[in-house]
């Protein structure tokens, strides 16, 4: 006959292998990421400020050419800012709040 094992002794080991990158130590940007988190969009002008301000995508990827040769490229340089996620989810925030509340047609702003 079969032994049944509870499952919070099976997942026990589960947990040593998936982390969260910002759970080790302490995180000196938290209080900002908790701001920028919470920040509901709830007014039509403000979610189109932050839809104009937050780019859509890397203002700095580029490729270098010279005579139509592709000599380098840069990387998007956007993730090395600390909060890329919390802007890039406050955008899509505001893109669905214009979009689902306020019916508009958010096409203008997608890359």
């Amino acid at each position: 006959m079969a032994t049944l094992t509870p499952i919070h002794e099976h997942d026990h080991h589960h947990h040593e292998l998936v982390r969260n990158p910002r759970s080790p130590g302490f995180d000196i940007l938290s209080p900002l990421r908790q701001l920028v988190d919470s920040i509901e969009v709830k007014d039509r002008n403000i979610a189109h400020l932050f839809c104009q301000l937050i780019p859509c995508c890397c203002p700095f990827e580029r490729d270098v050419s010279l005579f139509g040769r592709v000599l380098f490229h840069i990387p998007a340089l956007c993730k090395l800012n600390p909060l890329y996620n919390e802007f890039v989810f406050l955008r899509f925030r505001a893109l669905s709040f214009l979009a689902d509340v306020c019916g508009e047609d958010v096409t203008k702003y997608i890359c």
